[in-house]
Order: C-alpha cells, then structure tokens, then sequence
C-alpha cells in the first residue's frame, strides 16, 4: 500500500496547493505556516515526527490545525499518530486523506472525526489516473469549516 497513480500530487497541484489557497484567502482564520514532513519508513521515526508536529504546533499557540497526505496504507500511521498527538494537546485537527471504501485508516484513534476522504474515484478505489483523487478547493473547504466549528466548540467548552 502507499501512493498510486490517482493519489499522488503533481508538481503543478503542489504549485496551486488548494489548501493554501482556500485557507490563506479566509479572513476567519490566521494563516502561521506550513509543516511538510515526510514519512519515514520506521515505526519509531513515524511516532517521532507526529509527535514533533503536535509540539511545534503546541509551541506556536495554534488554535487549530488542518493536516493533509498525499499517500495511504503505511502513510496512516504517521498522519493518525499526528491527528492524534494534536488532540491529546487539545488542539482541533481537521484533515485530507485518501480514505476511499477499500483503503481505511490502517490504524485508528479518537481524533479522526474531522477527516475529508479525497476519493473522487466512483466505486472508491485508487485508479490509474494520475491525481484523480486529489484534494479540490471543496474538500479544502469541508475541512476548513469542520476546523472551525472543531474551535469554536473548544471555546464554548472553556468558557
């Protein structure tokens, strides 16, 4: 398992990123940055950088965050580790994710409610066409508005 055909980005999809657009043009939310991190093939190195992400977001007083992948299978571990290492920080994760009806999350935890399958495919599969199921600006926007409403109900719960 990992990135095929349909699921893997172009250089060009990365130049016109969808997520980018979408939140840095929301005048609701504050653009601090983009995190890029690979996925490394060990066990002990994909605990490692979920963790590492939770805590730079920690450190930086995130209100929220938007995680995204642009693999699946042995990429879950990492980005549900990531999900998961957000919310024991108690910082709201949305994310995009190549779920589709065969290809679910190979592990799971509490923290993956806010997820938006990027299956475009019809029967729900990874194809052969090269970035068909690729995040669009409406999956972008479903994953920014569950983040939304993910700390907006943080803040009603500490007030």
């Amino acid at each position: 398992m990992g990135i095929g055909p349909s699921t893997k980005e172009t250089s060009l999809h990365h130049f016109r990123d969808p997520l980018l657009d979408v939140v840095s043009n929301d005048t609701d939310l504050d653009l601090m940055g983009i995190l890029l991190v690979g996925t490394p093939d060990d066990n002990k190195d994909k605990m490692l950088v979920g963790t590492r992400s939770a805590v730079w977001a920690e450190a930086m007083r995130a209100d929220g965050v938007i995680i995204s992948s642009d693999g699946w299978g042995n990429s879950d571990v990492d980005f549900t580790n990531t999900c998961e290492q957000l919310g024991i920080r108690g910082i709201p994760v949305t994310g995009l994710n190549f779920s589709g009806t065969v290809a679910q999350f190979v592990v799971v935890n509490e923290y993956l409610d806010g997820i938006v399958d990027i299956n475009k495919s019809a029967d729900g599969t990874e194809t052969n066409v090269v970035g068909e199921n690729n995040m669009v600006a409406l999956d972008c926007r479903k994953a920014m508005a569950l983040l939304k409403l993910k700390m907006r109900q943080k803040d009603q719960q500490n007030k």
